[in-house]
């Protein structure tokens, strides 16, 4: 080849990988964030559990938006804002007409200060703050409420000129009779997300809802496994999908109804 044709085909080169790239930075960004009831394990139902964020791009016109589901299992909105590997590194790829799906509650309830994973949050939505020593961590942390954590989420996407949307956390396989108990953490996320101006998806409700109707047998044999009261099946994790995604069809004021299939 000689000295010409190696300079057009690597301008021809060049100009490919551009376009590429700009219709990459133009094409927006669903991030999806949360614990292991959003995705479990490696998100490929491997340890038997699937999360909702595994079945959410099923819905999605992938020639419109991109979507990535970066939850992690064992994670509380503290632990995983507190993470530099886990939030930062989201954010730091999160950009304007990106969106970013966020639902926690799970672990939050768990112990402030533990040998384990130190991943409890106060309770509440309160600004109030507890300074605790982490042992985990081996120094001293400013420890806050889950409406805290949930709302310092909302600022930096709305900061980078992105979409926030909080989530309640699912329900539990957990009754009162034929009713499923409901968990403060769904107020205290609804709450967080008035506060911050920021959209909210009531996905307990929605579950819930869906729960009630099929009855506690149905549920019990075909959304959870048999020792499992907060995990589901591939079944269980698509219901979730299909309600949180039926949810954001009716609402065309979060924005993602334009990029579902039809």
């Amino acid at each position: 080849m000689t000295r010409n044709r190696m300079i057009k085909a690597f301008v021809v080169l060049c100009f490919i990988m551009t376009c590429g790239f700009i219709a990459e930075q133009d094409r927006p960004t669903l991030f999806v964030i949360g614990d292991s009831t959003v995705k479990s394990g490696r998100g490929d139902g491997s340890d038997g559990q699937w999360g909702w964020g595994s079945f959410i791009g099923d819905h999605l016109d992938t020639s419109a938006i991109r979507m990535e589901n970066c939850a992690l299992g064992g994670t509380s909105s503290r632990t995983f804002y507190n993470n530099p590997k886990l939030w930062q590194q989201v954010l730091d790829h999160v950009k304007p007409g990106d969106y970013v799906i966020m639902q926690f509650g799970h672990n939050d309830a768990s112990p402030i200060v533990d040998t384990l994973r130190a991943r409890g949050t106060i309770k509440g939505n309160g600004e109030g703050y507890k300074e605790v020593y982490n042992p985990l961590l081996k120094q001293k942390e400013m420890v806050y409420s889950y409406g805290f954590y949930l709302r310092r989420f909302v600022k930096n996407v709305q900061d980078k000129g992105a979409t926030a949307i909080v989530c309640s956390p699912i329900p539990r396989h957990a009754w009162d009779g034929e009713k499923v108990k409901r968990s403060d953490y769904a107020t205290w996320a609804e709450e967080a997300a008035q506060q911050a101006a920021a959209c909210f998806v009531p996905l307990q409700d929605l579950v819930i809802d869906h729960y009630e109707q099929v009855g506690k047998v149905v549920v019990a044999a075909k959304y959870f496994g048999p020792k499992d009261g907060t995990h589901t099946t591939q079944a269980g994790a698509q219901l979730n999908a299909t309600l949180l995604v039926g949810y954001l069809a009716d609402s065309p004021r979060l924005g993602l109804h334009k990029f579902l299939k039809r």
